[in-house]
This record gives structure tokens, C-alpha cells and sequence, in this order.
């Protein structure tokens, strides 16, 4: 039984890192993408600061990064606070299935 239980820890913290590298590969594409399409947003006025600053802070450059940016919060929250009741739910059918086992 403690070799079942030790196994169930596992099968957790596996699940567990598998979300953790999903959301910060969900960070690392985000960043790398937005600074791409930022950087091909503001390509034509490199000529003078102020017209690179306006581009820059233009609405159209700072939708995309605070769109996907939502996205990315709500990836996070769930990370945090949307596992609770994955875990349980994981947790009552390991416990029904090693239920199973125990009886024979």
C-alpha cells in the first residue's frame, strides 16, 4: 500500500511539472513572438526617436502584448487555483482503483 501511495505522489508531481513547463514555455513564446511582431511593427520609423516612441506606445503594438498577456494571466491562474480540484478528482479515482485492488 505505501508503494501504491508513493506512486500516486509521483503521478502527481509529474502532472504537476508537465502544467509548470507548459505555462513557462506558454512565458518564453510569448515573449519571443510579441518581441518579433514588435519589432516589425516599429521597423519603418527607426528614422527619428519620437516617431519610434509613438509606434512603439501605438495602440496597435501594445493590443497584441496586452491581449496575449491576458491570456497568459489566465493560464497562471489556473495554474494556481485551477489544480485544487484536478488533484482531488485525481486522487478519489486513484483511491477507487486501489480500492479495487485491495478487495481481491
Amino acid at each position: 500500500m505505501k508503494e501504491d501511495l508513493s506512486n500516486l505522489k509521483y503521478i502527481k508531481a509529474k502532472n504537476r511539472v508537465e502544467k509548470l513547463k507548459g505555462f513557462y514555455n506558454h512565458v518564453v513564446v510569448y515573449i519571443i513572438v510579441n518581441i518579433i511582431i514588435t519589432g516589425f511593427k516599429v521597423s519603418n520609423s527607426l528614422q527619428s526617436w519620437v516617431s519610434f516612441k509613438n509606434d512603439l506606445l501605438s495602440i496597435d503594438v501594445l493590443s497584441v502584448w496586452a491581449v496575449w498577456g491576458l491570456v497568459l494571466l489566465i493560464h497562471f491562474t489556473y495554474l494556481i487555483f485551477g489544480q485544487g480540484w484536478e488533484e482531488r478528482k485525481i486522487e478519489e479515482l486513484m483511491n477507487k482503483e486501489l480500492s479495487k485492488y485491495t478487495k481481491k
